[in-house]
């Protein structure tokens, strides 16, 4: 149901997909569908956290073998490499659903705040890594940034937002993204 769902809100939106739709191409009945996911609002945050976390696991993204890596990273340099590269890996599942959550947010208040959460998760995740970078260089980050700062600048590289008018929108591959953001962190943020 997952698959279905994912696949058919990429494709034709919040809006489009129905839940008979995803029933339909998933072949179970639509009453399955709302037994398991109670609603439509409740399926599409079940397929944002998977598709954000490449699994159904219920491991916060902290708690992740790759997101410890970037913490424990004593080079700040490479730090900001394995954040870019783990940003990839989760952007290119979950950027298309991403962008689903943030249109429907603008006409729905129960998705605007799925959005909210999001994005505040994102921050706090930017913000644990940014501590940790700010450690690593002795406290002080280029051009006076602090961790708040620093994380509200790699929100920005790394986000969904950036990605998308990158990939999607300039044709760009995820390898060049990813080079380009790693670059972009490296002279925003280190001295």
């Amino acid at each position: 149901m997952l698959d279905a769902a994912t696949r058919l809100f990429i494709e034709r939106g919040w809006a489009g997909a129905t839940v008979e739709d995803i029933a339909r191409s998933a072949e179970v009945g639509t009453q399955t569908v709302y037994f398991t996911f109670r609603n439509k609002r409740a399926l599409l945050k079940e397929v944002l956290d998977s598709t954000i976390a490449g699994d159904s696991d219920q491991v916060a993204t902290l708690d992740r073998p790759w997101a410890r890596q970037v913490v424990e990273e004593p080079d700040p340099a490479a730090q900001l490499a394995l954040q870019a590269a783990g940003a990839r890996r989760i952007l290119e599942r979950a950027a298309p659903v991403l962008e689903v959550v943030r249109g429907a947010a603008a006409s729905d208040p129960a998705l605007a705040e799925l959005w909210r959460i999001n994005q505040e998760q994102r921050y706090a995740v930017q913000l644990r890594f940014a501590q940790a970078l700010t450690e690593k260089a002795g406290g002080s980050l280029r051009d006076g940034h602090d961790a708040a700062s620093a994380a509200d600048v790699a929100l920005a590289i790394l986000g969904p937002e950036t990605y998308g008018l990158l990939i999607t929108g300039r044709g760009w591959s995820p390898s060049r993204w990813e080079q380009w953001a790693t670059d972009t962190l490296v002279r925003q943020l280190l001295p």
